[in-house]
């Protein structure tokens, strides 16, 4: 006969299993502590309690109550991992799981989403797979849909892993098929597919019968991707009207609304300063961190800094930089330019260049870009030797064209034709070593062009040699070199001239060319034109058309006529109607009598005495005695903010604009 403890007990397992079907999770976790309170050392009651915690949301006590009680815990490594999982502690949880040696399914699939947080894609991408392959149940769609996003990861990072084609049943998967084109920069195609997933996505969940608030919430997601995507096409204007759009909406989800505000003040740049530092603060809330990816997190790090840099918050800025510096080193680089952007506004052009030169970029193209822009900087300020110290220093990159070319300028500039000449001796030594010899044609080209401005005709026929050498068939660079050996060999001028195509002079008029535009210069043919021809010479003479000038044909007007004006039965209108008087051919000027104009009039001011004009006519003026000195003394008008309206007398009446 059973003891009434035991009747208790199966009481109680009675209502805790009743509880757990119902989803009663709170009254499910009180039976389980009566159960434990009864007896300690229940197995099943203890499990019952962990799940109802985990289902209550209460992982914290949960994982507090597993620790605690190590000997009914044993077996229960999911729930262990899964409340290390959900307190954002994913290092342990992955330690965890891979403490047991046989992965059930349900643990392999908390691996796989373990790994996906920790953005282990490659990691996670091998148990998905292997799940899919190896499971046949309910759940084939949704881990169809994460393996996709897992591979949509993979893109962004640029792996170089053969990845499959999945299919595209639920918006979820289109969804997902759009970021991995984005990932390939395939702008346009994920832009339909986004299309596709937001209509597919309104049409399924209105089909279940979900509200107006749940349908915009879920499709806020798939159009502030779009956004996203149009912003990379170039198409800013229209991702700022999404982004807005969806900040309005005021979405629960605080990754969502981080994300849309950090792009949208991206487009903004330095503008719209307050409206952009107004939506930063949304990016730096309590959770973020663990909702988003590395990558999403530097990228609003880095925002933040070139926030601060627009308001002119100089100190702030350098403190930003130096914190978001330890958190996140491989931005050392943009970093850097912010810190050296800020340093250059508040007039330190020459430190902003020191810490430029100092950075450490991620790649050789970083550290190059680095030391071009301290290069600017310094320039700026005008130091063009400590600019040129930079450039000879950049290793290979030294010897590109167009560090050359800059080289070359920034010396000749200083009058340094030494150094210009050798720089470009240099970079054709750098090529001729290296396996890539690249194009070396302009290269000697531009050193032979420098040698014969600086009157070394020898040295500029020595890379003229050398370029016809890798192009014999170019009549230009022998026609050059012919120029440069008759300035110091004359024989082998006369010699390399042979080579030359001849000129084919056979019916051109000498005279003609040699009197022409591009023989004489402007202020030559002027004074030809001048010249009165002589009287011995001939109307005929070559040349002789080419200096006179060509008198330009006017053009008649075409008379206007009235439209009701017919032809032959009133006489034509005067052509010259439209003329003013005094430009048509029978106008007259007015003759005026002398005789009787006063010889007064026009002298002094009007109604003056006759003999008061002398006193106006300057030309009767006799010396003068000489004025006071305080009379002769400039006097300062006054400003414009100093002068002084008149005060109107009466006001007009009428309404105030």
């Amino acid at each position: 006969m059973s003891s009434p403890k035991e009747l208790n007990l199966s009481g109680l397992y009675a209502e805790l299993n009743k509880f757990g079907q119902n989803g009663e999770y709170e009254r499910a976790l009180k039976t389980a502590n009566k159960i434990l309170q009864s007896k300690a050392d229940e197995q099943k009651a203890f499990h019952c309690k962990i799940v109802s915690l985990i289902q209550l949301s209460k992982f914290h006590d949960a994982f507090n109550f597993i620790t605690k009680n190590q000997k009914l815990s044993g077996e229960l490594i999911f729930e262990k991992a899964y409340c290390q999982y959900r307190l954002n502690q994913p290092e342990e949880a992955l330690k965890t799981v891979n403490s047991e040696p046989q992965l059930s399914v349900k643990l392999k699939e908390l691996k796989a989403q373990i790994l996906y947080r920790l953005e282990k894609y490659e990691d996670c991408f091998d148990v998905y797979r292997d799940i899919i392959k190896n499971t046949e149940d309910d759940y084939e769609d949704e881990r169809e849909t994460n393996l996709s996003a897992v591979i949509a990861n993979l893109y962004i990072e640029g792996s170089d892993k053969d990845l499959p084609a999945l299919r595209e049943t639920t918006y979820e998967l289109v969804y997902n098929t759009a970021c991995q084109l984005i990932g390939r920069m395939q702008y346009v195609e994920a832009e339909k597919k986004l299309r596709q997933a937001e209509k597919m996505c309104r049409e399924m969940l209105e089909e279940d019968g979900a509200s107006e608030e749940d349908v915009e919430e879920e499709v806020a997601i798939i159009r502030v991707q779009l956004a996203y995507c149009l912003h990379l096409q170039g198409r800013e204007k229209e991702a700022q009207g999404i982004y807005t759009a969806a900040l309005k909406g005021k979405p629960n989800d605080i990754s969502l609304v981080a994300i849309a505000s950090n792009n949208s003040v991206a487009i903004n740049k330095d503008q719209n300063v307050f409206d952009s530092k107004k939506k930063m603060k949304s990016t730096s809330s309590d959770g973020l961190e663990h909702k988003l990816t590395s990558r999403q997190r530097k990228n609003i790090a880095l925002n933040q800094c070139l926030m601060l840099l627009y308001t002119n918050q100089g100190k702030e800025c350098q403190k930003q930089c130096e914190q978001v510096a330890k958190l996140y080193p491989d931005l050392e680089a943009d970093l850097s330019l912010v810190r050296a952007t800020q340093m250059a506004r508040e007039g330190r052009a020459r430190d902003a260049a020191a810490v430029l030169e100092k950075a450490a970029g991620s790649s050789p193209s970083q550290q190059l870009n680095m030391k071009l822009a301290s290069v600017q900087l310094l320039l700026s300020e005008g130091d063009r030797k400590e600019a040129c110290r930079i450039l000879r220093n950049l290793g290979d990159s030294t010897f590109k064209p167009g560090i050359v070319s800059a080289l070359v300028t920034l010396y000749l500039a200083d009058n340094n034709r030494e150094g210009a000449s050798k720089v470009l001796r240099d970079a054709v030594d750098w090529y001729e070593r290296s396996k890539d010899k690249g194009d070396l044609r302009l290269l000697w080209r531009q050193a032979a062009d420098l040698h014969m401005r600086s009157g070394e005709p020898n040295i500029a026929a020595q890379s003229l040699e050398e370029l016809l050498r890798l192009n014999p068939d170019s009549k230009k660079t022998l026609a050059q070199l012919v120029i440069a050996y008759a300035q110091f060999d004359p024989a082998k001028a006369t010699a390399l001239s042979k080579k030359l195509p001849n000129l084919d002079v056979q019916g051109q008029d000498v005279d003609a060319l040699e009197t022409s535009n591009w023989i004489m210069g402007t202020k030559v043919i002027k004074k030809a034109t001048k010249v009165e021809q002589s009287p011995g010479s001939k109307p005929g003479t070559p040349g002789d058309e080419l200096l006179q000038k060509k008198q330009k044909k006017k053009k008649k007007r075409k008379g206007k006529l009235p439209k009701p004006y017919e032809s032959g039965v009133l006489p034509d209108p005067n052509p010259d109607r439209w003329l003013p008087k005094h430009e048509r051919p029978g106008y007259r000027k007015r003759r005026i009598d002398r005789r009787y104009r006063d010889v007064n009039i026009g002298k002094g001011t009007q109604g003056a005495a006759t003999g008061a004009s002398d006193m106006y006519d300057m030309s009767k003026v006799q010396n003068q005695s000489k004025a006071s000195p305080a009379a002769s003394s400039p006097v300062a008008e006054p400003g414009p903010r100093q002068q002084q309206r008149k005060v109107q007398q009466k006001k007009k009446k009428g309404r105030s604009k």
